[in-house]
């Protein structure tokens, strides 16, 4: 019984977690510099049930494009993100620092590269479907893939660094005792 008390109130912890890493959406950020590959990865590797491991963070997506708006470029945005959840549920058994850091780094590579195909904006005409259109592309995208890079590497540090902290060294970060004791007189 214990045990299953302890995985719910873990999924509370992650869900609250992704939709306070959800609402950095709407403050302001450089471009790309968002937690929603955080989400992604964190989702995949923390999630037991893989339908609600994808349904989260693509939820996100959805709900914050509502109101951000929507975009032509939705498909392959969506696509990289389900991929990260794919990436997080192939660490989801052997998490640490070095997994959570190449998963984060091959996270941010794939959305670059899969997002900044020509492709994608033909109804904007910005490059022409040739190499040099591509690699035009891409040039133009280096900024916004730093910033992306950044936010992932920081975004999952602090996802699975406060659920580490909370999870698994309670002793260390224990909400409970802190806004549930009663303070001695």
């Amino acid at each position: 019984m214990k045990e299953k008390k302890i995985l719910s109130e873990s999924f509370i912890l992650a869900v609250v977690l992704m939709s306070l890493a959800a609402a950095t959406r709407f403050i302001p950020h450089p471009f790309n510099f968002t937690a929603l590959g955080a989400i992604a990865l964190f989702s995949g590797a923390i999630v037991k049930d893989k339908r609600l491991a994808f349904l989260l963070p693509i939820s996100v997506l959805l709900f914050t494009d509502t109101i951000l708006g929507f975009h032509l470029s939705m498909f392959p945005v969506y696509a990289c993100f389900a991929f990260t959840v794919v990436l997080g549920i192939a660490i989801k058994n052997k998490q640490n620092i070095f997994s959570i850091f190449g998963a984060s780094l091959v996270s941010s590579l794939v959305f670059f590269l899969i997002t900044n195909l020509p492709l994608w904006y033909l109804d904007l005409g910005l490059y022409p479907m040739t190499i040099n259109g591509t690699l035009e592309s891409y040039k133009m995208a280096i900024p916004f893939f730093r910033n992306q890079l950044v936010g992932d590497l920081f975004y999952n540090s602090l996802l699975f660094g406060i659920f580490y902290l909370a999870v698994k060294k309670p002793t260390l970060f224990n909400l409970k005792a802190i806004f549930l004791t009663s303070p001695k007189k």
